[in-house]
């Protein structure tokens, strides 16, 4: 049964910087729900340590997370419903403007995959840096953050790696520290609350490999590796906080449907008829006019996504729909996050992408998360604190 809650009362939060606009949105119950993930620096080491190993051969095994509820067909009708008056948090560096003007669609730096471990297999999804106090909280799928298979249980081992490709961390990799989503998501495996929010530490910078001494490979507790007799380590730094390097998005709720967005994510599994157009590897990009229709799936207990017309994959789960996105300073405002596929005219390939509607309640839980501060795991010297 859908758990189901008083609606947010009052104003939602107001347009501007965190510290004057984030101010208190629900008057009603909490439907917020957050976990702890790495619980203190030296499983955040171990953590950053798993993917780091073997020069990163942890991320290159890991694949296209979806869980067992892609390709519905999805009826529409209706049309999704605002809670209160719609806002919205400007993206990092929209403090300074600098208008440029772009003829070709620039990706995104705040985008990149989160990898974790679930039923002891490496996988991955999409996501975003998103704008916060800290400049320290990611944005994605809520089934890339809770296993809907293990009654909302967080993913194990889980970091973000902006601009990951192939097996490179080129601004580091982010070790998730507090994740938070709606409570009907997390208890009752809600789609129509399908989002999360995660706190992440300062990012550890791996920036090279050297070759030591049996010895000294003995003693060194990072990640480290043998090849052919010999002995390697993985030098490390304090990569500093996400979003002081790669940007982070605006956020934006309780907005009118039918509004132009881009949709970023990295698609890669096959379509249901087995054709597989995308890899993975980079990431791709959709424009578009979400309906302004309402999307049903009784399987996912879905009454409220909004659909876009799309052809992308599974392995785009989590990635952000952008509002008044701009090329020139690849920035603007997260309006929803990839959900699920489906089959509209049942050719056995996917046709439409969906999304939670972000509204009062997505504010409210956003706004916990982000102003919640992470710290670093690394000292000034390299080393990474135990």
């Amino acid at each position: 049964m859908k758990h189901s809650l008083l609606p947010l009362g009052g104003a939602v939060l107001a347009t501007g910087l965190l510290a004057a606009g984030l101010v208190g949105t629900a008057q009603a119950a909490p439907e917020w729900a957050t976990d702890p993930m790495a619980t203190n620096n030296a499983a955040a080491v171990s953590v950053a340590d798993f993917w780091a190993e073997s020069n990163f051969a942890a991320l290159k095994q890991a694949t296209a997370f979806y869980p067992d509820v892609n390709g519905p067909k999805l009826t529409s009708g209706g049309a999704p419903s605002a809670d209160g008056r719609a806002g919205s948090v400007g993206p990092i560096g929209s403090e300074k403007p600098t208008p440029a003007l772009a003829k070709n669609v620039n990706l995104p730096k705040t985008i990149g995959k989160v990898f974790f471990t679930v039923n002891g297999q490496k996988r991955w999804c999409s996501a975003t840096s998103v704008q916060s106090k800290y400049r320290n909280l990611v944005a994605t799928a809520g089934h890339c953050v809770y296993d809907p298979g293990s009654n909302g249980h967080v993913m194990d081992k889980w970091v973000f790696v902006p601009g990951y490709y192939q097996g490179k961390a080129p601004w580091g990799i982010y070790v998730g520290k507090q994740a938070w989503t709606h409570y009907d998501f997390d208890v009752y495996e809600d789609y129509d609350k399908d989002y999360a929010f995660v706190t992440v530490f300062n990012g550890v910078l791996f920036n090279g490999v050297k070759q030591v001494t049996a010895s000294e490979y003995k003693g060194f507790t990072g990640p480290k590796w043998t090849s052919k007799g010999h002995y390697y380590i993985a030098l490390s730094k304090d990569a500093g906080r996400l979003g002081d390097n790669v940007g982070g998005q605006g956020f934006t709720w309780n907005q009118p449907t039918g509004k132009p967005v881009y949709v970023f994510g990295y698609p890669q599994a096959p379509h249901p008829d087995g054709d597989k157009p995308y890899t993975g590897v980079t990431p791709k990009y959709l424009y578009g006019k979400p309906s302004g229709k309402v999307y049903v799936s009784a399987a996912e207990k879905v009454e409220e996504h909004v659909g876009l017309k799309g052809a992308f994959t599974p392995g785009a789960d989590g990635g952000p729909w952008l509002k008044q996105y701009s090329s020139g300073s690849r920035l603007g405002y997260v309006n929803g996050v990839t959900s699920l596929f489906g089959d509209q005219d049942g050719n056995s390939r996917y046709d439409l992408i969906t999304s939670p509607y972000f509204d009062g309640e997505t504010a409210d839980i956003y706004k916990k998360a982000a102003n919640v501060w992470s710290g670093r795991i690394v000292g000034p010297n390299g080393e990474l604190y135990r």
